[in-house]
């Protein structure tokens, strides 16, 4: 049955059996904007999939429906067991995919990490030095030697590089001048993009024989985290034994604060670890990656970021403007798209919509971002003014943020984001720095935009090519 909220007009046709199989596979190459283009169609922005065998996915990316699926009725959208059964062997028990009490007591034990001021400065001065350290000088070099760079890739080994030595002070050095093979940034990116093609299988018999029969890319599956878990499983051996004989730890590393704060259990140690991993490692590259392209398209926003951060560095003040342009790229192009819960019990969406017990329920990021409803008639144009606000009497310009539930790129309700403020401190660091000494432009064929797509994280499809030039 589908939703009676949805002209059904705009919905893929639907067969006994097979439901709607025949346009989910007509589409597999672009499922984000395909269900993005039936939203936003949908007059209650809601839409019922039928998947075959008779399963259900629910779309929305109306607000009120989202508010009431991530705060208002919280404890009927869990991670659940299809969801725990399909990406365990990646995330482990780790916070990613525990629900109830279990799911509490991992996000109560890592506030104290997250909480910590010391935490917090250790954080910024080891992706400040890495920044300045790693990152510009490569891009200094491809300047001096006009090559060609994948920026995409570069982004993504800071973001390797320096997520791993915060969560547990291993240093991949994926991004040194030579940019060597990194076999631990292979393991975690073929092993995200893998667990994420189990959940568009058509049935999960598809990759549950592969993995009984350890062939494909199940196999490929099993040897990557076999690699991340061995990595890990020594730091935190490492750390444990430090600790045990000196009663302290020298660093403020995430694991190391786990530890110190009572944390002894190895498998949750293990856990919480490559959960944070997973969690830093390519959410703030995929949004700089995006904003990079969206810059190299918009010289004038671009020209207003540059005319800010010399007035800010000359008056000590904050960079307003950067930071609107950031959250206006992830907007457009968010790191997460879509995410899902699973319905535990029979539920009724605000706007009429039914869920049945077991359904994927899916809030889609992209498809808000791209709502006239939400954002008004120039919703398709980089415009970093619309977070903006001035008061007329000081003429000074504040920050106005959304409503979480119409703007979900952090999550919202009890699963927010405890990450928030060192991503988007991350993001606007890098971003000022790079733009403080770099133009970079965009190598692509002009008036081509890259194919978006999304293995839990989004992507550039086939990377992002630039051309970097040193600023005078």
């Amino acid at each position: 049955m589908m939703s009676t909220s949805t002209n059904s007009g705009n919905l893929p046709p639907s067969y006994p059996l097979i439901g709607s199989l025949a346009a989910i596979l007509a589409n597999r190459d672009r499922p984000i904007q395909w269900t993005s283009d039936i939203l936003l169609a949908s007059p209650s922005s809601t839409f019922i999939l039928q998947r075959p065998f008779g399963e259900e996915s629910v779309l929305t990316s109306n607000p009120i429906n989202v508010k009431h699926m991530l705060e208002t009725n919280f404890s009927v959208y869990q991670k659940g067991e299809t969801f725990r059964n399909t990406l365990s062997d990646l995330f482990g028990d780790g916070m990613f995919l525990s629900d109830g009490k279990k799911w509490k007591s991992q996000r109560q034990a890592m506030s104290h990490a997250f909480d910590s001021e010391a935490f917090f400065r250790y954080y910024q001065t080891l992706v400040s030095t890495e920044l300045n350290e790693q990152l510009l000088p490569i891009l200094s070099s491809a300047a001096a030697n006009k090559t060609i760079l994948d920026l995409q890739d570069i982004l993504e080994r800071f973001g390797l590089d320096t997520t791993c030595q915060v969560a547990c002070g291993y240093d991949a050095k994926s991004l040194v001048p030579s940019l060597p093979h990194s076999e631990i940034k292979l393991a975690f990116h073929d092993s995200l993009q893998i667990v994420n093609q189990r959940l568009a299988e058509i049935s999960p018999l598809v990759w549950k024989t592969k993995k009984l029969l350890n062939i494909g890319s199940e196999k490929q599956l099993r040897e990557g985290i076999t690699r991340i878990r061995n990595l890990i499983k020594e730091r935190v051996t490492n750390k444990i034994d430090e600790y045990n004989k000196n009663n302290s730890l020298k660093s403020l590393d995430f694991l190391s604060l786990l530890i110190m704060s009572g944390q002894s259990d190895k498998i949750f140690l293990e856990d919480s670890v490559i959960n944070f991993i997973l969690a830093g490692m390519e959410s703030t590259s995929a949004v700089l990656t995006w904003y990079f392209w969206l810059l190299s398209n918009n010289p004038d926003v671009e020209n207003r970021i540059l005319e800010e951060i010399k007035i800010c560095s000359e008056l000590n003040t904050n960079l307003v403007y950067t930071y609107a342009s950031i959250y206006e790229s992830m907007r457009l192009y968010p790191s997460v798209p879509v995410d899902s819960r699973e319905a535990i019990e029979d539920d009724e969406f605000p706007d009429g919509t039914r869920v049945k017990k077991g359904s994927r329920v899916s809030y889609h990021n992209y498809a808000m971002g791209r709502s006239e409803n939400l954002w008004g008639a120039d919703w398709p144009s980089f415009n970093p003014d619309r977070w903006l606000a001035k008061n007329e009497d000081t003429g000074k310009v504040t920050l106005i943020l959304r409503d979480s539930f119409i703007y979900p790129e952090f999550h919202a309700g009890p699963r927010a984001c405890m990450g928030k403020d060192m991503a988007v401190w991350k993001m606007m660091t890098v971003a000022s720095g790079i733009l403080q000494q770099f133009h970079v432009a965009s190598a692509l064929e002009e008036g081509v935009e890259p194919h978006y797509i999304s293995f839990f994280n989004s992507k550039m499809e086939g990377g992002f090519p630039v051309n970097v030039k040193e600023r005078a």
